[in-house]
This record gives C-alpha cells, structure tokens and sequence, in this order.
C-alpha cells in the first residue's frame, strides 16, 4: 500500500544502518537513551500508584498536584515565576515539539530550525506542510544562529523559531546575550519561540544550565519545552513540560485535549516524587556524564582520535579523519572497530564531518572501545 507523500521526511533510523556493519556485540554509542535509572523513591511512588485501580482511568487533565510541582520546581531551579495555566503537562516534550507546528502553522508558513539539528525538528514541519527554513550552527560561532543572517523573506514567513541549549547534537552551551537577542528578535519579527531545554541539568564544569524563560520578555515571545528524561532517568515513562506564553499554552492544550486523553496517572506520581523529593541524585548523574566525557575524552585520544570536550549533554560531537565522509567512517568504526556511532549528516547537511558520540557506556566499555579503535587502525599515529 502506498502511503501518504507526507511520510517521505521519514528516514530508517541511523542506528539500525549502522549496526548492519557490525558483528554482534558491538559497543553501542548511537541511541541517547539514558542508562542511569531513577532514585528508588521515584520509581516506588510509580510503583506504588500502579497498584491503585482507579489510576488507570483516563487522565484528561494533568494532577493539580504535578502542576504546581512543576511551578515550585521553576520558581526555585531557574527564578521564574508561572501560573499555572501557563503550563502544560505532555507525554515527553517530543509530543510538543511533533505537533506545535500543527498548531501555528498553515502550508506554506516558515519554521526555522538549526542546522545541524535533532531530526524531529524537520520532520515536524514537514508533516504540518510548513516550509523548514535552517540557521547553520558553526563551530566558528559557537554553534549559535546568526539572527542576523536570516533574510527579510524568511523573517517575514517564520511562525516559529526552534532551538535547544544545551544543545543536541553538538553539546554547545548558549551565553545570556545570545537569548537577550533571541527574544528582541522573535518581538519585532512576530515569531514565536520554541525553546528545547532537555539538558540544562546536564552542565559541566561546574556552570548552572539556565531556563529560556528566566530572561526578561521571553514569556511574551515563547514556550519552553522540559523533560524528565535525561534529569531523572525516566525516559521510557514519556513525561514533559511545556510552560511559557498563555496563549500559546492554550492553544496547544486545545489540541492535545483532542488527540489522547492525557498521561498515565502512575508516571504523573513518579513525576511529583521527582520535583518534590528527586533532586539528589542529580548532581551524581551530572558527574557521572562528567567523568564518561572525561575519559572518553582522553581514552580515544590515546587511540589517537582527538575530540573536543562538549560543556553540556550526553553527547560528544566528534570530527571523522579527514577526507571522509561521516557515513563512511561511521560504518568502518563499525565493520572494523566494532564502535557504533552516529553519522553526523543524519542531522542536517551541517553535520557532515562529525559524528555524534551518546554518553550511554560506563567507564570500562569507553576504554574498551578506545582499544578496539586503536587496534582498527583507522586513525594512523
């Protein structure tokens, strides 16, 4: 049956070509699928609530109770004051970032995205028939968009403006004047902003990740999607924030009371548990991704693959030998060094000349995987 041209932007997924390469029991640094579980309390309180039969009723409405967790959480974490209405509850922030285009945007309508970018960036805009229009993020500029460089036209056509910092694939980090210019420029051009902050527990070094919304105006130009994923290890339960402008938060509450009939009663318990009581671990989960980045930093470059330490993130974004293409190196680290990575072209054509490297391997399998690279070959010392 032939489907729908809208399902062309679908592309297979880069781990799975790439593990067609490897023999079996390959050392996996594709999925950034977190393998540090959540505190105990955390999962005792989903546990727990599982128990209850009424909670597998249909939760239509988020818990008041995780609502104003979430407010408290913002309040204290990054300085910012909600109301309530001013946040959405979501099954994962990638359920907002599939389907905000649906909400702002007719055929034809400009998004403007990163590039390199998380592949639902595209994809989004595509189903919703809007045009995708890309702000190349160099290593020249810190993997910040030059706002000045996007043309009268495409300013003129945007109705939304996508970023992430921390960023995803490169681990940047973005400076208070970057997101002061940011929100003058989604005022003047009409243009609101989706901001994706994932990450911003997952700094290193020692600096505090920031919110979108702790900057002044920001609230009137924009929303902020948060994740309870990468923070407390709870990436297969699917819980995410959406907070920021009344109105865009309304709005994008009106489709989802259409689409699902809301989030599974247990995880929104796990998720309070989390806010309320959850936080201790973090700073030993961001020292653990601090410690694997430190060692897969020095690890391979004994190996004599020489990769700049990210400042945020789970992932490390690594330059292929030159003269290769990222495909190409991806698949012979796989066929060779029995390494998994992901091409960094799967991101956007900007990603070429890099891979994407996922912090999922404790310290023993980076060092392992230093010594299969260093006996492949692949990079003469």
């Amino acid at each position: 049956m032939k489907t729908a041209e809208r399902m062309d932007c679908f592309k297979r997924p880069a781990f799975a070509d790439v593990k067609a390469y490897a023999a079996p029991g390959a050392i996996d640094f594709t999925l950034g699928s977190p393998d540090i579980a959540p505190e105990p309390s955390i999962m005792k309180a989903i546990q727990e609530a599982a128990g209850i039969p009424g909670n597998y009723r249909y939760a239509v409405k988020g818990l008041p109770a995780l609502v104003e967790a979430v407010r408290v959480w913002y309040e204290k974490r990054y300085g910012t004051f909600l109301d309530p209405e001013e946040i959405c509850l979501l099954q994962g922030s990638q359920e907002a970032l599939v389907n905000l285009p649906l909400v702002f945007c007719n055929p034809g309508d400009g998004v403007l995205i990163p590039n390199p970018y998380y592949p639902v960036y595209e994809q989004a805009p595509q189903l919703a028939q809007a045009r995708v229009l890309y702000m190349p993020l160099l290593a020249e500029n810190q993997y910040l968009p030059d706002l000045d460089a996007i043309s009268p036209e495409d300013r003129k056509n945007a109705r939304l403006l996508l970023v992430s910092y921390p960023n995803n694939p490169t681990g940047a980090t973005a400076p208070d004047r970057f997101y002061e210019k940011l929100i003058r420029f989604a005022r003047e051009n009409d243009i609101l902003v989706i901001h994706d902050n994932a990450y911003s527990e997952l700094v290193y070094d020692g600096k505090p990740g920031k919110s979108f919304l702790s900057f002044p105006g920001a609230r009137e130009v924009g929303v902020e999607l948060n994740s309870f994923s990468k923070t407390y290890g709870m990436a297969g339960a699917r819980l995410g924030v959406m907070a920021g402008n009344r109105e865009a938060v309304q709005a994008y509450r009106e489709l989802k009371s259409n689409l699902d009939y809301g989030i599974f009663l247990p995880v929104q318990y796990g998720g309070i548990e989390a806010l309320e009581h959850g936080g201790a671990a973090i700073p030993e989960t961001r020292k653990e991704y601090e410690r694997r980045r430190n060692c897969l930093v020095s690890e391979f470059a004994k190996a004599g693959w020489v990769i700049p330490p990210c400042k945020a993130t789970m992932f490390l974004w690594a330059p292929v030998p030159s003269g290769m293409d990222s495909e190409t190196f991806a698949r012979l680290l796989a066929e060779k060094a029995g390494v998994l990575v992901t091409p960094g072209i799967r991101f956007g054509s900007q990603g070429e000349g890099f891979v994407r490297i996922a912090m999922v391997q404790d310290e023993n399998m980076i060092r392992k995987a230093a010594e299969q690279i260093r006996a492949s070959g692949l990079f003469r010392r």
